[in-house]
């Protein structure tokens, strides 16, 4: 696996690694993961544990998912667009975190065409959700396996959530999309809001200690 480059984002538990795809006239060829080469990136070199289940989504133009997440067990989620044009969403649950409430958008298209893919790395402590701007196909690897039960969702159509950290065009797309009746589940449209998740007895597995 060739690695190009890492880096954080403007929170920076958030990271992103992206890497290199071999093209040619017949196509491309990449090794879109190599455990050994994750290994020497300081943030997975400290997991306690490896990728226990991968998945696989498919979502049509202007669909929106999330914001979820999930404790017993926490699960770490590693996502690359595969085909398509994906904005990824990342808010900050973790009670006492100095960034508790604030949104990041990060913009991920891919084309079979381009030359290299990218990863963004998203930790427990975080709810995760997607936005879509054509078809498109994702996957991600999982460090928990899927838990019912354990599990709960924030609405990303919330009044309570802070978008100062946002890129205020990532933002403007986003805002664009849920005002022309976007494509979402009722579960998500009716998440918890920011301030009754941090009411809820469920927030106490997201304390920023314990998820540092």
């Amino acid at each position: 696996m060739k690695i190009i480059n890492t880096r954080s984002l403007a929170i920076a538990d958030i990271k992103t690694i992206t890497f290199s795809r071999f093209v040619d006239h017949r196509g491309y060829f990449t090794e879109h993961y190599r455990d050994s080469d994750f290994r020497n990136i300081e943030t997975f070199s400290k997991l306690n544990n490896h990728f226990v289940q991968s998945n696989e989504s498919y979502s049509r133009k202007n669909t929106v998912r999330g914001l979820h997440f999930q404790w017993n067990p926490y699960m770490g989620k590693l996502v690359r667009t595969v085909h398509g044009h994906m904005i990824d969403m990342i808010l900050d649950i973790r009670i006492g975190s100095p960034y508790f409430g604030k949104i990041i958008l990060y913009d991920m298209p891919c084309e079979y065409k381009d030359g290299m893919g990218e990863w963004i790395w998203i930790p427990p402590g975080f709810a995760h959700g997607n936005i879509f701007l054509k078809d498109t196909i994702i996957e991600y690897f999982c460090t928990g396996e899927y838990s019912p039960g354990n599990e709960a969702g924030i609405s990303p159509l919330s009044s309570d959530i802070d978008w100062t950290l946002c890129d205020e065009k990532l933002e403007k797309i986003f805002f664009k999309i849920v005002n022309n009746n976007p494509l979402m589940t009722e579960k998500d449209r009716n998440g918890y809001s920011v301030n009754d998740w941090k009411n809820s007895q469920y927030s106490k597995y997201f304390k920023y200690s314990l998820t540092k």
